[in-house]
């Protein structure tokens, strides 16, 4: 049986929540966590060495680009995706099932957190091409770049994903969203357990002939979009897959991800149905979320780490994040502010005024987006750090709701609305 790779912490009092460690083979993560993304081996506009001095303590990329780009052998040929993008720390790889159903269907298949005003899945836009076709073996889909045709298997993800040597690898699951069918998410539910099983397996054999290597940690995604009874059936799925894999001699799963579909009002209660079907040794991931309400309810319900592009990718339109909420730099009111983004925190970007950074957008110029998107990864990275804190010394309520007092008084939407 492998060595347990996590060890629990403090509990928060009436709640899932908790603090804990995530052992890797390049170094531990304190939990909770925020994991920054560098989809393509790098967090855009920023240099590994600033996303480790703002105090990130892993970075997450992803399989499928990675793998269209340069290729999973430049990438283990390197030495894997930390000496490759010259990280030092822990790293993630996400399974690519996302990006081939998302980027490659090219239409519906996006994580929506809101269904109103949108159409059934199934309905495919006037002049749009399905680029995505799943069936119980896997994925064909055409990449994104060039049109190419490509396959994607539980197996082939596995192989790809050792090749590019994260310490924390992801199955290969089947992205659903808010607008299919119950009776899809039933048989999308049961095609990924049958996947996991083959990840499973896939990584046995991976980890045997790649011992060079440093061990990898592999994670099954728990999916079963808003419905109770999936997510929690789904769970034990896994987990029973997990304890057969370590009865025959296996290396079973490292951990869980949870991910797929779900509306923000029930984000907190899909969380915990998963939770509560996990073992308490079992750290836990949930996929692609980071605004600061979302963080905590997902803390509170027995979430470990999470991650999501939002930080970096609104900081390249100009919004950013401050103690009183998140602003655009772009509009005019910042023309003349000689301020920081946000004087009660201090990062490399504290040096550049409001003002300044106002003037290189309007000027097009990229310093821009390096300077937001320092700022960003560092607000939401700290923001984690200090809940952690909280956690620990006994202080998370009175922590949290004095700065979500603070940061949505008003929930001025400027953000969303550049000049």
């Amino acid at each position: 049986m492998t060595s347990t790779p996590f060890t629990p912490g403090t509990q928060l009092p009436g709640t899932r929540g908790r603090t804990g460690v995530i052992h890797t083979a390049h170094g531990d993560i304190a939990t909770p966590a925020f994991v920054p993304v560098g989809t393509k081996a790098s967090v855009k506009t920023v240099l590994p060495e600033s996303v480790a001095e703002l105090g990130a303590q892993a970075v997450l990329a992803n399989a499928y680009h990675l793998y269209l780009q340069p290729g999973p052998d430049i990438v283990d040929a390197a030495g894997g995706l930390g000496a490759f993008m010259n990280w030092p720390g822990p790293t993630f790889t996400d399974s690519g099932g996302f990006q081939v159903m998302s980027l490659g269907a090219g239409f519906k298949k996006v994580i929506s957190m809101d269904v109103s005003g949108q159409e059934d899945d199934a309905v495919i836009a006037p002049g749009k091409e399905r680029l995505a076709r799943v069936d119980d073996d896997g994925v064909t889909f055409k990449s994104h770049l060039d049109g190419s045709t490509h396959r994607f298997t539980p197996e082939v993800s596995m192989r790809i994903q050792h090749q590019l040597g994260a310490d924390i690898i992801f199955a290969f699951d089947e992205l659903t969203t808010l607008m299919n069918t119950r009776g899809y998410q039933e048989t999308s539910v049961e095609r990924t357990r049958l996947w996991a099983e083959r990840c499973l397996a896939e990584h046995n054999r991976q980890s045997v002939e790649r011992a060079h290597r440093p061990p990898q940690a592999l994670w099954g995604v728990v999916q079963g979009a808003q419905y109770e009874d999936l997510r929690r059936s789904a769970t034990r799925g896994l987990v029973e897959l997990h304890r057969r894999d370590i009865a025959d001699g296996g290396r079973g799963f490292g951990g869980y991800g949870i991910g797929g579909a779900l509306e923000k009002v029930n984000l907190g209660t899909i969380v915990g149905w998963v939770v509560d079907e996990l073992p308490d040794e079992a750290p836990r991931h949930l996929l692609g979320i980071s605004e600061p309400d979302d963080i905590f309810t997902a803390v509170e319900n027995g979430a470990d780490t999470f991650d999501c592009v939002s930080p970096s990718r609104v900081a390249r339109n100009g919004a950013v994040y401050t103690f009183d909420g998140r602003v655009n730099i772009t509009n005019s009111r910042f023309r003349a502010d000689f301020a920081p983004i946000e004087p009660e925190l201090t990062n490399y970007s504290s040096a550049y005024t409001r003002a300044y950074i106002h003037h290189l957008f309007r000027a097009k110029e990229g310093l821009a987006s390096t300077l937001c998107t320092i700022h960003n990864e560092h607000f939401i990275v700290t923001l984690v750090n200090r809940v952690r804190a909280a956690i620990e010394d006994g202080t998370y309520t009175d922590f949290r709701d004095a700065f979500l007092a603070r940061y949505y008084a008003g929930r001025p939407a400027e953000a969303d609305r550049p000049e």
